[in-house]
Order: C-alpha cells, then sequence, then structure tokens
C-alpha cells in the first residue's frame, strides 16, 4: 500500500497542478489579448497550439521513453511547463507566444499520458483510482480561475498567478524525479500485455477515442473561451465570468466523488451515456439564454456531468490498452486533436459572426457525444467487448 502511493502521490500532485495550469489558460486570455494587442483568431490560435503540443506528446513520450527511460522522460518533458509559463509573463512577439503554447502542450500532455497509464495500469483495472486522478486535477481547475480573480483584485495581476504556478510545476518534476517509475512497472500477465497489442482493431477503441475527441473540444472551449464569451455577452463582468469557471470544477469535484462511488455498482459505458445526456441538456440551457441565474445553474450542471466523462472513458478502454504505451498515447491523441480544432474554429467563427454565434458550433460535439455514447452501449451490449 506504501508502495502504491508513492507511485501515486506524485501523479495526483502533478495533475492538480496541470488542472491549474490548464485554466489559467483561459483565465488569462482577456487579459492577454489586451496587452499583446491581439485579435479572437491570434488567441485561438494559442488555445489550438496548445493542444498541437498536447499532441506532439503523444508521439513523442513512447519514442523518448524507449530510448531514455519513463522518468527521466516525464521530468524532461514536465519541466516545459514552468519554463514555458515565465516564457509567457514577459508577453514575447506572437511567434514565441505560439512556440510557448506548443511547448506548454507537450508538457501538459506528457504528465497526462504518465499519470493515466500508471495510474491505470496499477488500479486493478477499477475505475474509482482514475477518477480520484481526475478529481485532484479539478481541484486545481477550481482553485486557479478563483486565484486568477482573487490576485488581480488585489492589485497583484495575472502574472502572479501565472508565477504560482511555475513554483507549483516546479516542485512537481522534482516528485517525478524522486518516483521510483521505472521500477515500479504493471506485474500483468503474457496474455494481459498481448491482448494491449490489439487495441486498433477494437472498434471500442475508436468510438471512444472520437467520443473524446469532441469532449476535449468541448471542455477546452468551456475553459479557454467562456470567460470571453460571458464577457461579451454584457451582463456579468470579468471577475463574475472568471468565479463562475472556478464554480464549474467545485462542481467537477463533486461530480468526480460522485462517479468514483457509482463506478462500482453502475456499468461504465451506462455512466458514459448518462453523463453525456446530461451534458447536451445543460449545454442547450447555456447557450439559449442571457439570464444570469439560469447561466449559473446551466454551467454548474454542465461541470458536474463533465466530471466523470474523460475518466470513466479511459477506464472503459482500459483493458483493451493495458501495457501498450502505444496504445494509450494514441488514444489520448485522438482524444487530443478535438482540443487542436475546436478552439481555433470557435475563434475564426467569432471574429465573423460574434462569440454567442461561435460558441453555438459547440452543439455539434454534445450532440456528437450523446450518438457515440449511446453506440457505445448498444456495441458493448451486442458484443460484450470489455468483459466486465
Amino acid at each position: 500500500m506504501q508502495s502504491k502511493f508513492r507511485l501515486f502521490f506524485p501523479c495526483y500532485f502533478a495533475f492538480f497542478v496541470n488542472g491549474a495550469m490548464v485554466l489559467l489558460v483561459g483565465a488569462i486570455l482577456p487579459y492577454l489579448i489586451e496587452e499583446a494587442g491581439i485579435n479572437y483568431s491570434i488567441a485561438g490560435g494559442f488555445l489550438s497550439a496548445f493542444a498541437v503540443g498536447n499532441l506532439l506528446a503523444s508521439f513523442i513520450n513512447p519514442v523518448l521513453a524507449a530510448k531514455i527511460g519513463r522518468k527521466a522522460t516525464i521530468v524532461s518533458m514536465s519541466a516545459f511547463i514552468p519554463l514555458m509559463w515565465f516564457v509567457i509573463t514577459l508577453v514575447p512577439p506572437v511567434p514565441v507566444i505560439y512556440a510557448a503554447f506548443i511547448l506548454l502542450g507537450i508538457g501538459r500532455g506528457s504528465v497526462s499520458i504518465i499519470n493515466n497509464a500508471v495510474v491505470n495500469d496499477n488500479s486493478d483495472g477499477k475505475p474509482a483510482a482514475l477518477n480520484l486522478l481526475h478529481m485532484t486535477f479539478a481541484v486545481g481547475a477550481f482553485l486557479s480561475p478563483f486565484l486568477t480573480s482573487l490576485y488581480i483584485n488585489a492589485g497583484l495581476g495575472w502574472k502572479a498567478v501565472a508565477y504560482t504556478v511555475v513554483a507549483g510545476s516546479a516542485l512537481a518534476c522534482v516528485f517525478y524525479a524522486c518516483m521510483k517509475l521505472d521500477y515500479n512497472m504493471p506485474k500483468e500477465s503474457a496474455k494481459a500485455a498481448e491482448s494491449g497489442k490489439d487495441f486498433y482493431r477494437n472498434p471500442v477503441f475508436y468510438i471512444m477515442g472520437i467520443l473524446l475527441f469532441l469532449y476535449l473540444g468541448l471542455e477546452n472551449c468551456v475553459n479557454g473561451w467562456f470567460v470571453t464569451y460571458f464577457k461579451s455577452m454584457g451582463i456579468m463582468s470579468t471577475s463574475y465570468a472568471t468565479n463562475l469557471v472556478s464554480i464549474t470544477w467545485v462542481m467537477v469535484m463533486l461530480g468526480r466523488l460522485l462517479t468514483a462511488k457509482l463506478s462500482s455498482r453502475i456499468h461504465k459505458n451506462k455512466l458514459i451515456l448518462a453523463f453525456c445526456i446530461a451534458t447536451a441538456v445543460f449545454f442547450i440551457m447555456l447557450v439559449s439564454t442571457k439570464n444570469l441565474a439560469v447561466i449559473t445553474v446551466a454551467i454548474a450542471g454542465l461541470g458536474f456531468f463533465f466530471a466523470g466523462i474523460y475518466p470513466t472513458s479511459v477506464s472503459s478502454v482500459g483493458a483493451i490498452i493495458k501495457g501498450s504505451n502505444t496504445g494509450m498515447s494514441m488514444f489520448l491523441a485522438m482524444a487530443a486533436l478535438g482540443g487542436i480544432i475546436t478552439p481555433q474554429i470557435v475563434g475564426v467563427v467569432a471574429d465573423y459572426m460574434g462569440m454567442t454565434g461561435a460558441i453555438l458550433v459547440l452543439a455539434f460535439n454534445a450532440v456528437g457525444m450523446l450518438v457515440l455514447s449511446l453506440l457505445n452501449v448498444r456495441l458493448n451490449r451486442q458484443n460484450k467487448l470489455n468483459g466486465d
């Protein structure tokens, strides 16, 4: 038990910092737009560059880990996070900011890959550990916009929050360096290791990959664009909008705790379907009104039902990709593509139609998630591919 704690704790702490770091991107975007003098399309490009780096991590990590080991890989790749945040606080020329966001994304993606792989491979196929992992992400995500608002109201500015994340992410690198990662490979049978090589033949792998493609596109836009969206609606201040995003992540924390509990009683694929139905309902509520009370309820509900989609989806393909670094990397790469494409589309459409019209593009993601989650349930019911 103690050895597992020592293995999991660095992952949980790094995900906590990762949550704060990812949400900080959206929280500081209006200030970065103002200080750098850029338009919505360029700002959307920053979000897409961040997601491009996240995708590149899926290709860089397996190759690098095979050459220098998993520990050296995650320590070196995660070091991009504090370094690139420091560069961004300097507000350099736009091409430099693009490069910084790409490298920041590589660091973020590397942390995601190793954390999901370590926890998935060492949790005996149970989704509770993965849900707790992603709950720590939600805790960091909750604190980040709140601290941003607190720092700015105190006259410290958004850069003070960034420096806090720099310190936390640097500490995460130290924890990774002390982690006995290379000596704690998962204990698995030869049959399990061999099955991990056949993930590409399983349709569930692609169904869930595309579902997460749509989900991450929706989530990244909520994280990256909704403060700007709410501000552009003219019915709330930037401070209120930022705190509203924090409320979302309080609900995410509660949702992931509930998901960890329900996952022992309800089949994971049925949970995913229920979450996708609720996500679609609350998203429609969110974009169909300018009533502040309804928006607050909708964003809270969206966060609550967002909560379990990503970790439960990873767990649903856990048996398919267990023991395969390539399988985990490819699965997360499919998901990451959604985070690359969608924010850029929203930014371009916003320049032509305004933010209100651009956010409606995300209705496609919400509906697509619902359809794919239903297909996943039916396919598993027919073929029992997951064998749960």
